[in-house]
């Protein structure tokens, strides 16, 4: 289904809240204006595979230009706003976005957008919550379109790119659904509604950017079953809380970083709020470390349930709470594809061994787009429908999976394989430590040797004694090899706005350019 259907029978439901406002998007309100906005898409002269893209911070008109796009069958780019005005204009290029829609306070991400008119067609740009040299009002597109109901929807869908963690962003494209809005769902819903309960009755939390992958697509399902979204500006960890006890949210999405920091609050800070209308608790995008995970299981109750997926939709494994307890450290077994794990030959290894993940669906369809390279470096030599997006790890004799790290992040020290996550997820529980990253920094004799950027908690003070503590905690969990030979201490880690560690700029200070 799609928004129009509860339009009709649930048209003042709100569709989406902004937390930190109160302001609503009904479902009329969202119906209409997407509508409207399709009716202008398709004035321009936009038709079924066209793109358009939206750069903008956390705000309603994003789910009108989502459902305007799911409603015309275009693609729809959303890009991070937090980007500069070049890395913008790549990503514009890069996916042919032939209509620009942005929020006025991302101006600087988009300020030189100009300069991709003659890769867009059409070249026209529309900006909402101010004015911007070069754009058209959003208002007054809105109020001069038609508001006439379309006969012709067929469903389109989002083409996103990945955040370039460990290399330019790649654009993910999916073949376009064959059929109209709504008369069939987006794959998120099929999959997701039934798996985790998603319906009518849903109030979904959203914490993250809607720029991301899963906070988008998550927003898309819970409009697709009538349910209502609870938008958050951006991740705080105390209002976070305060959004599911004052909406009583019944699920959220969320990253480990984000458990981490509301686990960092004060226990009477956290005690204090009720989290009891949770039903479904999910987190993906980076393994949670083992005590964390228990920690919110025993915080939350047995609602938190983890997958591993991509953008790319490669494959996918889940696992529940009493799962994750009894198969600590696991991100579960797949539901979506077969995981094989193979050596740097390709050659396929045995249950407990550490080899590179690799998917195998008979139906694999994504590709890096305008980059067949890059989309044949994510296959398997042998067999074309195996892939991979570069992590590491092993399955157990169940066929549960664990991993071990990204391939890109491993250091290589006196010829040893160390995967650094190992040592990130003890650090991150020394309770002087608020985040840290774990890279390897040259070493004349060993190549490489292990090094941790911590960052501390407030009130803690940097000191060669607790460079010492903290290597010693360490190695009271993990081999003395894995850990860190020494410990730096930082202001802040760079992170994205999705918890995902940006350990390319952080190895820049230690590397030097080649």
């Amino acid at each position: 289904m799609f928004p129009g259907v509860f339009a009709k029978s649930t048209p003042d439901k709100p569709a989406v809240i902004r937390a930190a406002t109160g302001e609503q998007l009904t479902y009329r309100q969202l119906d209409e204006n997407s509508t409207r906005l399709a009716n202008y898409l398709e004035s321009l002269g936009l038709k079924r595979g066209d793109s358009i893209a939206v750069v903008s911070a956390n705000d309603l008109h994003v789910f009108e230009v989502y459902w305007a796009a799911l409603r015309s069958g275009l693609y729809v780019t959303a890009v991070n706003h937090h980007l500069t005005a070049a890395e913008t204009n790549y990503i514009l290029s890069d996916c042919n976005a032939r209509v620009l829609f942005a929020g006025a306070s991302v101006a600087d991400a988009v300020s030189r957008s100009g300069e991709i008119e003659a890769l867009t067609g059409t070249g026209r740009r529309v900006v909402w919550g101010g004015d911007l040299e070069g754009f058209d009002s959003y208002d007054k597109v809105l109020a001069n379109a038609s508001a006439e109901p379309r006969t012709d929807q067929p469903r389109g869908t989002d083409m996103l790119y990945s955040s370039g963690t460990t290399g330019r962003p790649k654009g993910i494209k999916t073949p376009m659904p064959d059929g109209q809005v709504d008369q069939i769902p987006d794959a998120y819903t099929a999959i997701f509604a039934p798996m985790y309960g998603f319906d009518e009755n849903t109030v979904y939390l959203s914490p993250a950017p809607l720029y991301h992958a899963a906070p988008l697509r998550y927003c898309g399902v819970t409009n697709s079953v009538g349910g209502t979204v609870i938008m958050l500006d951006r991740f705080e960890p105390e209002a976070a809380l305060a959004a599911i006890q004052n909406h009583k949210v019944t699920h959220s999405q969320w990253v480990p970083t984000m458990f981490i920091r509301m686990l960092k609050l004060p226990e009477e800070v956290r005690n204090s709020y009720d989290v009891s209308s949770l039903k479904i608790a999910i987190h993906a995008a980076a393994p949670c470390p083992v005590e964390v995970k228990r920690a919110m299981i025993e915080w939350w109750g047995p609602v938190v349930h983890e997958y591993y997926a991509s953008t790319e939709a490669a494959g996918a494994t889940f696992i529940g709470p009493q799962e994750a307890l009894d198969h600590p450290g696991s991100v579960g077994r797949p539901l979506l594809g077969v995981v094989h794990i193979c050596d740097e030959d390709g050659k396929e290894l045995p249950v407990g061994e550490v080899g590179q993940v690799f998917f195998e669906r008979e139906d694999v369809a994504f590709q890096y787009h305008n980059d067949p390279e890059k989309t044949r470096k994510a296959q398997h030599p042998e067999h074309e429908n195996w892939s991979t997006t570069g992590d590491v790890g092993y399955v157990d004799e169940e066929g549960y999976l664990y991993l071990t790290d990204r391939k890109a992040f491993m250091i290589i020290s006196g010829g040893v394989n160390i995967y650094p996550q190992e040592a990130e997820n003890v650090l991150i529980n020394h309770p002087a430590v608020f985040d840290v990253a774990v890279i390897g920094v040259p070493d004349s004799d060993l190549g490489e040797v292990v090094k941790a950027c911590v960052q501390l908690a407030d009130g803690r003070e940097p000191s060669d004694e607790l460079a010492d503590e903290l290597i010693a905690f360490t190695k009271e969990s993990i081999a003395a090899y894995k850990a860190p030979r020494s410990v730096d201490f930082v202001d802040e880690l760079p992170r994205t706005p999705t918890g995902k560690l940006v350990k390319g700029e952080l190895r820049k200070k230690y590397w030097p350019a080649s």
